[in-house]
């Protein structure tokens, strides 16, 4: 099969999207198939990085000049390409290609939900609304779509306005074989990062700082358990270094002193930090996917989670659920119940703790990166071949 991924440029702010277009590159490539990958070079860009016009320059190459580089290279290209989209963002090229055979891959509709309005946690400004609404109006013209939840496909077709001909679920698989190491292992994993693991371990949040990760909600549910018992274990917050807002905080929160924030983890001490951890706390106020969940129950580590899709899809029956925090509500009422939860976790008989633990490990098989390529190429096929309307779940876990 001969395939062209449509990806972000290099320049742009996204980390997570340029890791899946590489992810799809060397599967699809290790699989014997012809990949290459068409993105907007940084002409504009270049002239004016560092400086305030550096965003506006790479407008300049992703709407103008690339548009119509890709005319060009479409008449050089064979009629049974498949043209895949690794992100719906990348809505705006979709028109392109629409009558050729194509597949929108759907991560979050979160930032077209707050344009819209939805997400109040997340104001968007006038410029930010009509952005979202032109990525919109371009991939709604594709009929081939890839969602990484159910809730991710239920925000495509009740907001993205989409008419699809096949619109299926495929989960994430794991891209790291994450597994329980014992307690000497992780102990020594963490210490060969540079990281001193606390000997009883300790409460992990794994996040990239963004908004709905809810940081603010974590660090108060901590300091509200922290509060209530005698010897509290730390918090250890894997992700970007705190801003002033967290910073202040901390000075102000009960065990604020024990909070640490690690960066640049890597994925074997990653590996180490959730089989070492009592629990991981990740009550997100919204997700697209939530990759921390199934690493963690793939490690056997507790999850507390937020009741709400597409967290409690994911993480199923294995974890321990807590209301969303809602816009404007009592924050100190919610992250009590929170502390609850966390108290009721830690002060669990180890029997329990075994039979958890070895569901969470069975839970998480089905996150499976052969099988989520599989599936992938099952659908690509369809696509390729113009297949029947179609609207099921494709994914690992039915």
């Amino acid at each position: 099969m001969r395939v062209v991924l449509f990806t972000h440029p290099m320049f742009s702010q996204s980390q997570s999207m340029p890791r899946f277009a590489q992810m799809l590159m060397t599967s699809l490539s290790h699989r014997g198939h012809e990949v290459q990958a068409w993105s907007p070079q940084p002409k504009f860009h270049r002239l004016f990085a560092g400086s305030r016009l550096a965003k506006w320059a790479g407008y300049v190459d992703q709407y103008c000049l690339f548009p119509s580089w890709v005319k060009k290279q479409l008449k050089k290209t064979p009629a049974d390409t498949l043209f895949v989209f690794c992100d719906q963002a990348l809505g705006p090229w979709v028109p392109l290609v629409k009558d050729r055979p194509h597949v929108v891959h759907t991560h979050d509709l979160l930032a077209l939900r707050s344009a819209l309005g939805e997400i109040r946690e997340n104001p968007t400004s006038l410029t930010g609304q009509i952005y979202q609404r032109y990525i919109r109006r371009g991939f709604r013209r594709a009929k081939h779509f890839i969602s990484v939840s159910k809730k991710t496909r239920e925000d495509l077709h009740r907001i993205g306005q989409v008419s699809p001909v096949n619109s299926e679920v495929v989960y994430n698989g794991l891209n790291y074989p994450y597994s329980p190491l014992s307690r000497e292992a992780a102990m020594s994993t963490l210490l060969s990062a540079g990281l001193s693991a606390p000997p009883n371990g300790m409460i992990l949040h794994v996040g990239g700082g963004q908004w709905y990760k809810n940081l603010p909600g974590v660090i108060s549910i901590y300091s509200h358990y922290a509060r209530q018992v005698d010897d509290p274990l730390p918090l250890w917050c894997i992700g970007p270094q705190p801003n002033a807002r967290i910073r202040e905080l901390l000075r102000t929160s009960p065990g604020g002193e024990r909070v640490s924030f690690f960066s640049k983890i890597e994925n074997r001490a990653l590996q180490a930090a959730y089989s070492h951890a009592r629990v991981l706390l990740f009550p997100s106020i919204e997700e697209g996917f939530g990759w921390p969940l199934v690493e963690a129950l793939a490690c056997g580590c507790p999850v507390i989670t937020t009741n709400q899709p597409p967290m409690n899809e994911l993480a199923g029956d294995t974890a321990h659920f807590i209301p969303r925090l809602e816009f404007g509500a009592d924050i100190d009422a919610w992250a009590e119940i929170g502390a609850a939860t966390v108290r009721e976790i830690l002060s669990s008989d180890r029997t329990k703790d075994a039979a958890s633990m070895e569901a969470a490990k069975r839970w998480s098989r089905d996150f499976d990166a052969n099988r989520t390529i599989d599936a992938y190429l099952g659908i690509y096929h369809k696509a390729l071949n113009g297949s029947p309307k179609s609207k099921s779940d494709a994914g690992i876990r039915q």
